[in-house]
């Protein structure tokens, strides 16, 4: 899989060996916002501390560009509790950054 394009907003997800293109597309935000609520009350929350590792990898879930089948939900909150939230912030920062500015 290619690399993420910044000129689409798009940031990388490592889980285990493989990196994943997190593509904030209108219909994965439709997407996580209908799960999520607001997407406007989801940066609000981010930007107070308060964003809950569930609403942050369902984010990142739902963002996945060309999700393949075997990659599941729970991979992805695995590998960012792997990972830690320092290393996951930039691409948080990067889709938080689209919601709020578009391209």
């Amino acid at each position: 899989m290619s690399g993420a394009n910044a000129l689409r907003g798009e940031a990388e997800l490592c889980v285990g060996e493989r990196r994943f293109v997190l593509r904030p597309s209108f219909a994965a935000l439709v997407a996580a916002e209908a799960e999520l609520g607001p997407l406007f009350a989801l940066v609000e929350r981010a930007a107070d501390g308060r964003l809950a590792l569930t609403e942050l990898a369902s984010l990142f879930w739902h963002c996945v560009k060309e999700r393949p089948e075997q990659l599941s939900r729970e991979a992805i909150g695995e590998a960012v509790v792997a990972q830690g939230l320092a290393a996951v912030t930039p691409a948080l920062r990067t889709l938080l950054g689209q919601i709020l500015q578009g391209r």
